[in-house]
């Protein structure tokens, strides 16, 4: 064998060997669902046709909240992501809308009590909220947004631990 037939061999075998490794940081630890709600004291017909009316818990919960406290509340559009050990996720909760995405990214092991996170929210293409979360799996993070067709963004970001189900399962 010449020195460019075995050049040729290890480089093969160095390539097996290296797409054989697994990533660590593309385990799933988690799920993120981000939603995004209207709220309104006017007329909630000016969600759009697309919005969905809530449950009345979900209603309940939101009210509780003198800042997002409204007489109706519409939801407009949710997207369910995993949540990789390492690697940064974006949610798109008004696909194929840019307008809303949430960035979000793990900084610590989930647990069943907490889990220290980093997230950014950007609408219409600019960072309007960076926040280093401590979040509650099963307890969404409510944030506030901007005013919109005269009443308020309300974004709602809920972690739970475990790999999501596939579209399959329900």
């Amino acid at each position: 064998m010449n020195r460019r037939q075995a050049i040729f061999w290890i480089s093969l075998l160095g390539v097996g060997v290296a797409s054989a490794q697994t990533d660590p940081g593309k385990d799933v630890i988690g799920t993120v669902t981000v939603v995004v709600y209207y709220g309104t004291n006017g007329e909630a017909s000016a969600a759009g046709p697309r919005a969905k009316e809530i449950a009345s818990d979900t209603s309940a919960r939101l009210s509780k909240d003198e800042r997002l406290r409204f007489s109706k509340y519409r939801e407009l559009g949710r997207d369910m992501m995993p949540l990789y050990r390492t690697y940064e996720n974006w949610a798109k909760p008004l696909a194929p809308s840019n307008e809303v995405l949430l960035r979000f990214e793990a900084q610590s092991h989930l647990s069943t009590e907490l889990m220290r996170m980093d997230v950014e929210l950007w609408i219409a293409q600019k960072k309007i909220l960076k926040t280093d979360a401590a979040m509650t799996p099963d307890k969404p993070l409510l944030v506030l947004g901007p005013e919109w067709r005269g009443g308020r963004l309300i974004i709602s970001v809920e972690l739970k631990p475990g790999k999501p189900k596939s579209k399959d399962e329900k």
